[in-house]
């Protein structure tokens, strides 16, 4: 399953030690990226040609489709040939798909790709209008019947998946109506689609002059003069970055309320309450998970607040702007990390975790996983794409100068080794994992580098520059995406009341969560109220929450790994290795923690709460 992207706040970028050793602005076309530093999708497909091949062989499989109909409740043998159809054209369609969105992925400009990808998708909706009535029929077969099905050594292999399936079924529809939908679901990327080529590929945010010379300003970059201890680089790069958003606001929110109300057509459609209920539904997530999230850390704003009024104090500003909360306060403990060295220093924090997993990802680090650097074009940020028979891929706008990146790459390798136990030890058709447990393994790693890191760190400035890096991560994963899930809830609530969700709505709901969290001490800009038409993640909705609860996860089982002994390991490998075998509430449970309780996310604000005290402490006695 793919997880896309994780790492929004503070999105990767080149490497200047990769870009002429930083001598260059020019950000390289593809052509110029050396191989070694991109990903071998050779375990998906050799080439494309091989690609379109395949395409055609998924085309005529397509073909075969309606052989099966009216056939599934005949017999559990008859049920079982049409579920192994449906495996294997599922394996190559998952191939195809992944292939040609990675291809893409490499440069949103590129016609060949953006082809590749326009064919695939033509492909799997004549696919999935064809294949509409399968479910229905699934669904109509006799509950006795169905019973006896699921004991029949015949269909062991897909028990799993039909007992989930069978959850539907107060929301599946006819099967001309499943049809329709299936027919129009070519067009239901198109707004994510218009999105992710306005901010990738049209806007030019042009260069910036600094003290080290002329730099490029794009969404890879943007974290970089964020980070810049010079702010008056930080208020030109912030300016000219919003000038651009403010341009093309409109459009923005055109888009953004449009993906809204697609979404909650949809859960109307199928007769689900709201549209957050639809999208909670199918990891089986209670809805009070959710609400219990927002109330939890509305209630611990109080470190937040007194965080960024530290910052006031260390940056000693008259006012906090929004261009001042990602400049570390311990700047002088920065320092360039390779490739090659984040990969070892991964791995020797990962080393509680046992000498295979460290194995695996190592080998995948060094070797052609990873999409390591920015390119002209390509999508900016970071994801793992893990699927059934391919690598579990990575893509990295990976910079040196930035120990973020190496924080993203421990992430997204969590992710993708999470890929590969899963894969491993389930069928194909319920080995996907939820994203719910995905940012579980990804923030599990991160809390690992955090730890090895301060507690091998040779010098105190080390230790209380990671320690603020610390805090800030867990500012933008458990309150700045609270703070997100907090305003897709307002937004899909006023789209089902009717209300219309202009630029001045969206401009309106998204400041007043700015003031709500970042407190007294921020000074807010005209244009700050635009970062909510920026965010990339709200186009797949209710999605950044799993964020927060997925970081209150991860502390407390790291925690538990760490201070146990092989009993709590082996616990969390049962987690890895559950992949869709489970519900996550459940599998995470099995790993030692509750998240149907609010207790984790209390816990972590306390984390929160207690770095940002050894923080000021520090800062108090003149670090």
């Amino acid at each position: 399953m793919s997880s896309y992207p994780t790492n929004l706040l503070a999105a990767p970028q080149r490497s200047a030690a990769e870009m002429d050793q930083g001598a260059s602005s020019r950000i390289p076309r593809r052509a110029e990226v050396k191989t070694q530093d991109t990903w071998d999708l050779s375990s998906l497909f050799p080439h494309d040609r091989a690609w379109y091949e395949a395409l055609g062989v998924y085309e005529k499989r397509i073909e075969e489709i309606p052989g099966f109909r009216t056939t599934l409740g005949i017999a559990a043998e008859r049920l079982g040939e049409y579920l192994d159809f449906s495996r294997n054209l599922g394996l190559l369609e998952e191939r195809l798909h992944y292939y040609s969105d990675l291809r893409q992925t490499e440069d949103e400009g590129d016609d060949a790709a953006r082809t590749m990808t326009g064919r695939f998708m033509m492909a799997l909706a004549k696919a999935e209008a064809a294949a509409s009535w399968a479910v229905p029929e699934i669904q109509a077969i006799p509950d006795a019947v169905m019973e006896a099905f699921l004991v029949h050594p015949r269909l062991e292999e897909y028990r799993i998946y039909l007992k989930k399936l069978l959850r539907y079924k107060p929301y599946i529809l006819s099967g001309p109506e499943e049809r329709l939908l299936a027919l129009h679901a070519e067009g239901e990327h198109l707004a994510t689609e218009a999105f992710s080529v306005l901010t990738n590929v049209d806007l030019d945010f042009g260069t910036l002059d600094t003290p080290e010379g002329t730099r490029p300003l794009s969404q890879a970059t943007w974290s970089v003069f964020m980070e810049n201890p010079d702010r008056n680089v930080r208020r030109e790069a912030y300016q000219s970055f919003y000038r651009q958003f403010e341009a093309h606001k409109t459009t923005l929110a055109a888009l953004y309320g449009g993906a809204v109300k697609q979404n909650v057509i949809k859960a109307r459609i199928r007769g689900f309450p709201s549209a957050r209920s639809a999208q909670l539904f199918p990891d089986a997530v209670p809805e009070a998970v959710y609400d219990n999230l927002i109330a939890t850390v509305s209630k611990h704003l109080a470190p937040l607040h007194r965080y960024y009024g530290l910052r006031k104090q260390v940056l000693g500003l008259d006012a906090l702007r929004h261009y001042d909360v990602y400049v570390p306060l311990v700047p002088r403990a920065a320092k360039k990390t390779s490739w090659n060295e984040a990969v070892d220093l991964i791995g020797a924090a990962l080393a509680p975790l046992g000498v295979e997993y460290g194995r695996v990802l190592r080998s995948g680090l060094l070797g052609r996983w990873a999409d390591r650097y920015e390119n002209k074009g390509k999508r900016s940020g970071a994801f793992s794409a893990g699927s059934y028979q391919g690598d579990p891929y990575i893509l990295m706008n990976y910079k040196e100068d930035s120990i973020r990146d190496v924080f993203t790459l421990a992430h997204e390798g969590g992710h993708s080794m999470h890929s590969f136990y899963a894969a491993r030890s389930n069928p194909f058709m319920h080995y996907g994992y939820t994203i719910f447990e995905a940012e579980v393994a990804s923030t599990f790693n991160e809390e690992l580098l955090f730890r090895y890191i301060r507690d091998s760190a040779d010098t105190r400035e080390l230790a209380m520059y990671i320690i603020n890096k610390r805090a800030d991560d867990l500012l933008a994963t458990l309150y700045r995406q609270t703070m997100f899930a907090e305003f897709e809830q307002r937004t899909h609530a006023l789209e089902e009341g009717g209300a219309p969700l202009t630029v001045e709505v969206l401009r309106r709901e998204y400041r007043d969560l700015l003031t709500k969290y970042f407190g007294p001490d921020m000074m807010l800009e005209d244009t700050s109220d635009l970062e909510g038409l920026r965010i990339p993640h709200f186009y797949r909705a209710f999605y950044v929450y799993k964020y927060a609860t997925g970081i209150s996860a991860a502390l407390a089982l790291a925690e538990r790994v760490l201070s146990g002994g092989e009993q709590e390991r082996k616990d969390y490998f049962t987690f890895l290795c559950s992949g869709g075998s489970r519900f996550p509430i459940e599998s995470l449970r099995l790993a030692g923690v509750d998240m149907a309780s609010p207790a984790p996310v209390e816990a972590a604000c306390g984390v929160f709460a207690r770095l940002i005290d050894e923080l000021a402490a520090s800062i108090n006695r003149g670090l």
